[in-house]
């Protein structure tokens, strides 16, 4: 039986994540803070759901905190670990900065640590596609510079690339990164542009849309997401690249992986998906762009399908229609 390690397990993510290994028999340790960044009535109905398997373990606490992720690992060897837990969102960076030093860096600090005293097979780490910043060439591939972050919940995760990067060089662990872009679906977080305009759409009141609706994402259905993960567990870096499109290190067991739609979507038709699903039109309040948002994503998916045969498949309409169900569901 396969033993798995993931840090944000009551996370929207990791959630997702957990439930798609718990279906192929895996053992699951989850490891989550319940952090009150949002709503943590929604990670415990997610935890709940997860606790309802035996084969699920689940730990209540940070990252950061010193030596625990050690006697964890120590203690239940998993196989392999994947490390979701993390400060999320580009806009609470510019407010609470300290949060993400803490929970990002120092929280990945202590997962290298612990991978080093009790090596796993393979340590998957989660960052995001906003360490590409200033990028104007599109799509985005992992082997492009990423050098100019334009948000610190940004620079934390270009950060923990290269501290994972030094491990793996160091201690010769073998480590992937994934560049996650915009991942939406049921049980999404209450921060995010689908449950914002979701709800307001609902309740008849305006939706802030910034940049005058000149923004395009590349949106990644979570359970789409979730599969490409389990994919890549299977794909641990070697010594040979895959071809010319992989990021493998030359000098390290290292490599970063795009996991995302490959198909920017308007974010006007972003919109029009969610009015359709809600049967609703929406109230636009046309803003301008945010500090340190960007206002284009586009991922290369390239090696994506390179190492595992797989991309994403989901469409926008079709995805928002099963958020937009499950939302009226849970908050009936």
């Amino acid at each position: 039986m396969m033993r798995v390690l993931i840090t944000g397990a009551a996370g929207f993510i990791g959630f997702h994540l957990a439930r798609h290994l718990l279906d192929e028999d895996a053992e699951v340790i989850g490891l989550d803070a319940h952090d009150p960044y949002y709503d943590v009535a929604l990670k415990e109905s997610r935890e709940a759901l997860l606790r309802g398997d035996p084969r699920f373990t689940a730990i209540r606490a940070r990252v950061e905190e010193p030596g625990l992720l050690t006697s964890l690992l120590g203690e239940h060897k998993p196989d392999l670990v994947v490390h979701l837990a993390a400060q999320a969102g580009v806009r609470h960076s510019i407010e609470n900065p300290r949060a993400y030093l803490q929970s990002n860096i120092v929280g990945t600090f202590e997962l290298l640590e612990a991978a080093r005293a009790h090596p796993p097979r393979h340590l998957l780490l989660a960052s995001t596609s906003s360490v590409f910043g200033a990028n104007t060439r599109m799509p985005y591939r992992e082997t492009d510079k990423a050098d100019c972050q334009m948000s610190f919940y940004a620079a934390s995760k270009k950060s923990t690339e290269a501290m994972a990067h030094s491990y793996a060089h160091l201690f010769g662990l073998p480590v992937t990164m994934f560049r996650f872009f915009t991942v939406y679906g049921p049980w999404g977080r209450p921060d995010m542009a689908p449950w914002l305009f979701t709800n307001a759409i609902l309740r008849g009141e305006p939706i802030k849309v910034f940049n005058h609706g000149n923004m395009r994402r590349d949106f990644t259905y979570v359970t789409d997401l979730a599969r490409a993960i389990r994919l890549l567990m299977d794909a641990v870096p070697g010594k040979e690249p895959v071809g010319p499109e992989d990021s493998l290190s030359p000098v390290a067991p290292f490599r970063v992986v795009n996991i995302g739609n490959g198909a920017p979507v308007e974010l006007v038709d972003f919109i029009a998906a969610i009015e359709k699903a809600t049967g609703k039109q929406a109230i636009r309040q046309l803003l301008p762009m945010q500090p340190g948002d960007v206002p284009a994503t586009w991922a290369d998916t390239t090696l994506l399908r390179s190492l595992t045969g797989y991309a994403p498949q989901t469409q926008v309409p079709d995805g928002m229609a099963a958020y937009v169900e499950w939302f009226r569901s849970y908050y009936r």
